[in-house]
């Protein structure tokens, strides 16, 4: 190997924070996660590495929205005086990733020696003050952290036809997929329970998980009550557990400084190179729902940079908000079905502390690889399936990596694109099922349907299927046909609110 050390970024120290004590009121805030991870991994380092830290990178949190940025309250918290100090805009889940990438940039530049990546959630003792305070007020609808976000609070054409949040749009890509790879629904949730299934084992032994039970692949995927249906085909057990209060982060540095400071071998892990792509921010503007090509180019492109094939694997992270985004990925790399896609335990069971979800998976792939040795590939997503940033790390040094790097690769993910369909927003008359899902309320009685149609001129337009409609929500549920693809019509109603009709 012909690199040199004050320019190889490897990883050096990792924390977690789990804090739930039995009054969510006296939890931490997202700022004194981030402190308490910080200083975990500085001790994980062997300490010191905090007060020289020479970059600060912070994923952005929404449990606390007052408290953004934290870049000044976390440097001061941890004793740090970094030159460079950011903060993302948006707590996205490829964020951990990419400013990974970033920091091992920064050491390949040698423009830092020592740079810290941290972020946190902490959703719930933001539910408890917000649940608190409702009751004070006399309101029995307290402020929702997820559905009240800035961004999401807007009423449009998406949020209509029940689009507001990822837990409405990431079924979009469940049903599609489903449909594309030749699967029954009983099929389709027996894959999802399945991998669900591998998580919760996964997180069952992590003591920095979130929940130390392991289900079975029939509990994940069956309704019942405790385990109520959200947005159809997905039940509670399938989706992000975002009522946590985690924080993680880790300290990259260059391979020369650490051996400077007297760490051995088997405590450093060594950075591989990236690769980000990204769909459409509008996620109707997306060539289809039953794939992802920015995806797609993310992972292949990544594994192409570092000269690995998924036989040289031995550890994956595949980014699990909901069980389409894992299924998409294992099958761009072939991942077998019966192997962990995880090593912190999926954001249902390990946790998921929104756009933080990945620094905890850094921080689990540094410990497997320091216990078990071989390389690690770790796939981000965030966003409504929209970004995507892969990254290997390895126990052992890398020969392909080479840095800085550029990781973007937008342009080729743009031209593996197909055409995106027009968005057809005021149309009436006879479509096709391109996707669909159900959505439920707590009580598990269906709220409304969102139909994905295609036009008989290939546009796209939205509809919506009536709660009382319980011929077609039971058609679209029941599992005995196929519903994309199906016939039907977009009536437009005196409210101007699109409805679908089945096909006699």
């Amino acid at each position: 190997m012909n690199q040199d050390p004050e320019r190889t970024p490897v990883i050096v120290g990792v924390g977690q924070i789990n804090d739930r004590p039995d009054d969510p009121l006296k939890g931490l805030d997202s700022g004194g996660l981030m402190v308490a991870a910080l200083k975990q991994a500085d001790e994980d380092a062997g300490g010191g590495w905090l007060a020289d830290a020479d970059s600060l990178a912070i994923v952005s949190q929404l449990s606390f929205p007052h408290l953004n940025p934290l870049l000044e309250s976390v440097a001061q918290g941890t004793g740090m005086s970094p030159e460079h100090a950011f903060q993302t805009a948006m707590p996205n889940g490829d964020s951990p990733i990419l400013l990974l990438n970033q920091a091992a940039n920064r050491i390949g530049a040698g423009e830092g020696t020592i740079c810290c990546v941290v972020g946190a959630e902490a959703l719930r003792t933001a539910g408890a003050l917000a649940k608190a305070a409702a009751a004070k007020a006399g309101s029995d609808k307290p402020h929702n952290a997820l559905r009240d976000a800035a961004h999401r609070v807007k009423k449009g054409y998406r949020q209509t036809y029940g689009l507001t949040v990822p837990v409405d749009v990431y079924p979009l890509y469940e049903n599609a997929g489903r449909a594309s790879y030749g699967q029954t629904v009983s099929e389709a949730q027996a894959e999802s329970g399945a991998i669900w299934s591998g998580f919760s084992k996964v997180a069952a032994d992590n003591p920095a998980a979130w929940i130390h039970q392991s289900r079975t692949a029939e509990e994940i995927v069956t309704p019942d009550g405790n385990n109520r249906p959200i947005a159809y085909p997905y039940t509670k057990l399938q989706v992000a557990n975002s009522s946590v209060n985690q924080g993680a982060g880790f300290i990259v540095t260059s391979l020369a400084e650490a051996r400077r400071r007297g760490l051995s071998d088997d405590r450093i892990i060594y950075v591989g190179m990236g690769a980000a792509a990204h769909e459409s921010d509008d996620f109707l503007e997306r060539d289809t729902f039953a794939a992802s090509p920015s995806m797609e180019v993310s992972i292949k492109r990544a594994m192409k940079l570092n000269n690995v094939q998924t036989s040289d694997l031995d550890h994956v992270e595949l980014y699990s908000c909901f069980p389409c985004v894992p299924k998409m990925a294992r099958r761009i790399i072939d991942w077998p079905l019966e192997k962990p896609a995880t090593v912190f335990g999926g954001l249902t069971f390990g946790g998921g502390p929104i756009g933080n979800y990945m620094s905890h998976a850094v921080a689990s792939m540094v410990e497997k690889l320091r216990a078990t040795g071989g390389q690690g590939l770790l796939f981000a997503n965030g966003g409504y399936a929209t970004h995507n940033h892969t990254i290997l790390v390895s126990s052992d040094p890398i020969e392909a990596a080479s840095f800085p790097q550029d990781y973007d690769f937008q342009a080729e993910a743009n031209s593996a694109r197909g055409p995106v369909p027009e968005l057809d927003k005021s149309y009436s008359g006879p479509a096709e099922i391109e996707t669909y899902t159900v959505h439920y309320r707590r009580d598990g009685t269906p709220r409304m349907g969102t139909i994905v149609a295609r036009t008989p001129q290939g546009k796209r337009t939205l509809a919506m299927v009536p709660p009382d409609d319980i011929k077609t929500i039971a058609f679209l549920t029941n599992g005995e046909a196929e519903p994309v693809g199906t016939n039907g019509s977009v009536v437009m109603g005196s409210d101007e609110i699109a409805v679908w009709e089945r096909a006699a």
